[in-house]
Parts: C-alpha cells; structure tokens; sequence
C-alpha cells in the first residue's frame, strides 16, 4: 500500500513512529510498530490510536480499515513496564492504572463506534489487551501459527477488560476456559471458536484481510455505516425491543439514495451507481 504519513506521539521518524499509517484505494492500513516491546500498549501508542480512529472516522474517502502489527507479535497487551513505574508514585500508581484502563477501554470503544470496518491482520501472538484489540475489531484474519492468550492469571492480575471483549465473540464456556488457564489458543482454534473469522498460511494474511477490505469498500459506505451500527447496537437489546430497533433502521434506510438506487438497479438487471 502506498504510504500516506506516520503518526507518532513520541518521535515523527518513521523507525520510531509508535503508529503507522498507510492509504489506498479506500481502504486504510494501520501498523503497530513497537516490536522492540512486543507492540504493547502504552499510553502513548493508545493516545496514537485513539487519535487514529478518530480521525479516519471522520474521513470520507476511508471506507474500511486494517489492523496489523510490524515483528513477531501482535499485542502483549498492556505495557507493564510502564504500570510497574508507576508504583512509585504516592498513590502507588492508583491513578495511571485508572487512567491506562480507561484510556484502553476508550479505543476499544471508539473501533466499534468507527463507522468503517476495523479488520485485525494477526501476523503473530495476541495476548491480555491484544487478544481484547482482536476480538473488538469487526472481523480478523490470522496467519496459521498464529496464537491467542488472556494470560492475566499467570501474574496475578485478572484479565478483566479484555473479558469485555472476549465474552462477546465467543462462547461463556470458552471465554472462561481461556480466561482462567490463561493457556494459548491456535489460530485454528480462534477461528473454530469465532475469535477471529479465518486462519490462513503467513503469506496469504495480506490477501486474506485485503480481500475483505476490497469487498467491504466497494459496498455503498452509507449502508455500511448504518449496519455496523445497527449491528452492534441491536446486540445489546432484548429480542422485542430489537426487532422494533431494526424495523426503524430498515425504514430510515430504504430512504437513503444508496439503497433506491441498489434495488432500482437490481430490478433493471444493471450495476448499481452508488452515492457513497
């Protein structure tokens, strides 16, 4: 992909942008680049992200957007160096883990408020907050040796924000399994369990996410805007009031140029012109 800039909240040189940034073709490309430290999440590559999300949100020429790493590992999650220094402050580090968990839970939120598709490229291990950032994203492909962990319980802290997540992809009994023996998990398990939608050899990743992605952008955005949200959004409702919810959506949606024109075209046996 064609390299668009580099954001970075410590350093603008490319070796050291925490966050880089990439775009073509509709599609936009995200690559967490601290694999010196594991692609952890520190408060500044979660400042970057934040940051990230926002702004491609709000650009109109991105449709979709994905998610991948530079090294070996995807996410180790927090950056616990970082927390274990902060114990040294006066409250014993009480307000930067406050203000770290907050923070992460913000960008988890704000992918699922994003109104273009998010899609995870896991070239290696996701594990705590990184297995979280995973499951948050829309849809995630996997290279085949890649791993999956919520491994928390080995060091005495309960990956408790990343269950957020996890207990929304996969079943209670698996997310628990995961959770309380803090083991790993096989891309091919991931994908069994529907942690992530596909496992595939290391060098088909790129295809593999890109394919989605091109499809995904060839789709009217106003449409997808309103199912992503829609979708998440029904998810969280009781059956009745759901069905009521998605009625209206579906309602305020035939309104929309993009869906007169797709079923006009369908009807007249042409390609559709989309608006978005």
């Amino acid at each position: 992909m064609t390299k668009k800039n580099t954001s970075s909240s410590e350093n603008p040189a490319l070796g050291d942008a925490l966050l880089l940034e990439y775009f073509e073709g509709g599609i936009a490309s995200l690559t967490l680049n601290r694999p010196k430290s594991r692609n952890s999440l520190s408060m500044a590559m979660l400042d970057g992200l934040a940051g990230a999300f926002a702004r491609l949100s709000e650009t109109p020429d991105v449709k979709v957007i994905i998610l991948q790493a530079n090294g070996p590992v995807f996410c180790a999650g927090h950056d616990l160096k970082e927390l274990t220094a902060a114990r040294s402050d006066a409250d014993k580090g009480q307000a930067f883990f406050s203000q770290t968990m907050t923070k992460c839970s913000a960008v988890m939120q704000a992918i699922i408020a994003c109104p273009k598709p998010v899609i995870a490229a896991v070239q290696g291990t996701a594990t705590a907050a990184g297995c979280q950032l995973v499951a948050t994203c829309d849809l995630a492909v996997a290279a085949s040796h890649a791993h999956f962990a919520t491994p928390g319980v080995h060091i005495g802290l309960f990956c408790s924000t990343p269950m957020v997540a996890l207990s929304r992809n996969i079943s209670r009994k698996k997310a628990m399994q995961m959770l309380l023996t803090g083991e790993m998990v096989s891309a091919d398990q991931a994908a069994e369990w529907g942690l992530i939608n596909q496992a595939v050899p290391a060098e088909k990743l790129q295809e593999a996410a890109m394919q989605y992605a091109q499809i995904i952008a060839s789709k009217p955005a106003s449409t997808v805007k309103i199912g992503k949200q829609a979708f998440y959004k029904q998810a969280e409702m009781g059956l009745a009031e759901a069905y009521e919810y998605a009625a209206a959506v579906m309602t305020h949606n035939m309104l929309e140029k993009d869906a007169e024109e797709g079923i006009g075209a369908f009807i007249e046996k042409r390609p559709p012109n989309w608006q978005s």
